[in-house]
């Protein structure tokens, strides 16, 4: 869809295409079939208007059509790519894992990873964020400025790796 629009398609890395066809294996394969069948057994209860399985079973199967709805189009949108095979592993580009410094010798560790997995408690961080945008290209030793709601601030790229 993303390609269609004349935007690139976003990039995802193999293990995060994987989680989204998981998410919705799980949704289409276990947890839909079960809202189905509470579904079916609630229905057969007799008055729907006050029967708060047949309700609730209703709705929660609404949210799992929407969710896989966009998981379909979320994995036929993205392009996989796959850091492994990054022609230039002395700069930081989708999938490198870069070690930072700011002014005080604080040192963070960030992933650079598709905005659909993107985790700031794991360290990983979308594409399209400040800061992957800031690292975009570096190299070790570069100094970036990444401009935030709370201020500029610099960091320094210390390492990069690509597993």
């Amino acid at each position: 869809m993303a390609a269609s629009l004349g935007k690139p398609a976003p990039p995802i890395t193999p293990a995060g295409m994987a989680a989204l066809k998981a998410r919705y294996d799980h949704l289409l394969g276990t947890e839909r079939p079960e809202i189905v069948e509470i579904v079916s057994w609630a229905a057969g209860n007799g008055d729907r208007s006050e029967n708060g399985d047949y309700l609730y079973g209703r709705k929660r199967m609404r949210e799992i059509d929407r969710e896989l709805a966009f998981l379909a189009r979320r994995m036929k949108a993205c392009r996989v790519v796959d850091p492994a095979h990054q022609p230039d592993k002395t700069r930081a580009f989708f999938g490198a894992t870069v070690e930072l410094a700011d002014e005080d010798d604080a040192r963070q560790t960030v992933t650079l990873v598709g905005d659909d997995e993107q985790n700031a408690s794991e360290g990983r961080i979308g594409w399209n964020s400040p800061l992957s945008r800031a690292l975009k290209g570096a190299s070790v030793g570069d100094l970036r400025t990444v401009r935030l709601p709370g201020g500029a601030k610099e960091w320094e790229v210390m390492a990069i790796v690509y597993a």
